[in-house]
């Protein structure tokens, strides 16, 4: 009988061992996320100060944009000026050819003048070889029949003298009236196209400055583009960050509440193991006779019981191995289970010169999507690569593990929900950046963020 009480009593003793080691387990598994939460904690501020930086690169790269393209208007304005310099050169050039032209009339009608003044001229310069030259005006002077007629003869041959001379020098004046013009014009025509030649390589200056900025500003555009493209990246990543904060909050509300009925268990079992060690050893003696009676009894009682519950859990087994074999996947056991029925379409790794950083699962029809683990969802929402997406994040062993179901027909969790292992959280579908109906899969061994850095190959971790 005493053997059968010690034997009793340690059988208390080892169950209110095990109630009373659980609770280290969950204080530990509530430091572990507290330290979590501080991470995610540190990775938002690293990420704040990530957006802040490309915040002001954008800023930069938008004053140097604009100030390109007010150079561009300048230089736009400067070559409509030059084009139009050009233009009235041009026109200055027209109107000196047509000078040129004109003044080729001229002189061709002096030439013809000059031509025949030649010919007056060698008429007198004939004449006089004949007579003699000076003697030919002395026969004129001496031939005079009256002073009056000498006086006569004189003014005339002065007349004549005169008019020679004239015309040798009117022929001087026409000839050098000839040259400056013709050497006026040239000089004209040719500062003209000199002009024209500098305003042509101005405007050829002008047009390659304009190419340069207009390339510096195609390259500044693209600059800004990558960068907001990055800023959106680290904004969603700062959203799933506060998410999965959240999430974590809420793990470690969890845990608390199981410590906190873990601890109320704990109290009223010892309370119970006490009173219930109090009444057997009261009563110890008095039921000494009927104690293998009693065993007997609870013998059968435990084997019926047991016969009972077994028969009942084949038959819950049964009724949610037959709601999943329709409904969704099977719960696997290990760490994770199928997140969707169907084959994997694509694998991680090397796509389209961009890493995938997961797998794709492709299936038709009304497909059920599932959460591979418990966890708390951190994300619900429609992204424009993602499509609608939900984000779970887990708590297993002390490490956080952060789930993604992306390019769902519909979301049926919202952010805060606490999932099951197997819990349907969506529809498979084909929006977003999608190409026919699948689930895009990801597995991130600590939180997600934008360059995906913590993903890990979900293959090497789900039978699928």
């Amino acid at each position: 009988m005493k053997k059968n009480i010690i034997a009793m009593n340690a059988s208390i003793m080892i169950g209110l061992g095990s109630i009373l080691a659980a609770p280290s387990v969950y204080a530990e598994s509530i430091s572990n996320l507290e330290k979590q939460k501080e991470s995610i904690q540190d990775k938002r501020s690293g990420v704040e100060s990530n957006i802040s930086e490309t915040e002001k690169k954008i800023d930069n790269l938008q004053d140097k944009q604009m100030t390109a393209e007010d150079q561009i208007a300048a230089i736009e304005a400067k070559i409509a000026e030059s084009a139009k310099k050009i233009d009235a050169k041009n026109a200055e050039i027209t109107q000196t050819k047509k000078e040129i032209e004109a003044l080729k009339e001229e002189i061709k009608v002096l030439k013809e003048r000059i031509a025949k003044r030649n010919e007056v001229l060698k008429e007198r310069a004939l004449s006089f070889q004949e007579t003699g030259g000076d003697v030919n005006y002395l026969e004129v002077l001496f031939g005079s029949s009256s002073f009056g007629d000498l006086v006569d003869r004189v003014g005339a041959v002065a007349t004549i003298a005169e008019a020679d001379r004239d015309i040798l020098k009117q022929h001087e004046l026409d000839k050098k009236d000839l040259e400056e013009k013709q050497k006026a014009v040239e000089t004209k025509l040719a500062s003209l196209e000199v002009a024209k030649a500098e305003l042509l390589e101005i405007q050829k200056q002008q047009k390659q400055q304009k190419q340069e900025k207009d390339a510096l500003v195609k390259k500044l555009k693209q600059q800004t583009k990558q960068h907001e493209d990055e800023k959106m990246g680290l904004e969603e990543e700062k959203a799933n960050l506060a998410a999965q904060e959240k999430a974590i909050k809420s793990a470690i509300s969890l845990e608390h509440q199981r410590l906190a009925e873990l601890e109320a268990a704990r109290k009223k079992a010892a309370a119970e193991a006490k009173k219930r060690a109090e009444q057997e050893a009261a009563q110890a003696a008095a039921q000494a006779a009927s104690q293998a009676s009693q065993a007997t009894e609870t013998k059968k009682q435990s084997t019926s019981s047991g016969y009972s519950a077994k028969s009942n859990s084949s038959s819950s087994s049964s009724s949610q191995s037959s709601s999943n074999v329709s409904q969704a996947p099977a719960v696997s056991s290990g760490t994770f289970t199928r997140p969707s029925a169907g084959y994997v379409s694509s694998t991680m790794g090397e796509r389209w010169n961009k890493q995938h950083a997961g797998i794709d699962i492709a299936a038709s029809g009304t497909v059920p999507v599932v959460a591979a683990a418990d966890g708390v969802v951190s994300r619900s929402y429609f992204s424009s690569t993602y499509g609608n997406v939900v984000f779970v994040t887990h708590s297993i062993g002390g490490q956080q593990w952060t789930t993604v179901y992306a390019h769902l027909s519909s979301r049926q969790v919202g952010e805060g929900a606490v999932v099951a292992k197997g819990q349907q959280v969506g529809i498979m579908g084909n929006t977003g950046h999608s190409f026919g109906q699948h689930l895009h899969f990801e597995l991130h061994k600590g939180p997600w963020n934008y360059s995906k850095s913590n993903a890990v190959n979900p293959l090497n971790y789900i039978n699928i």
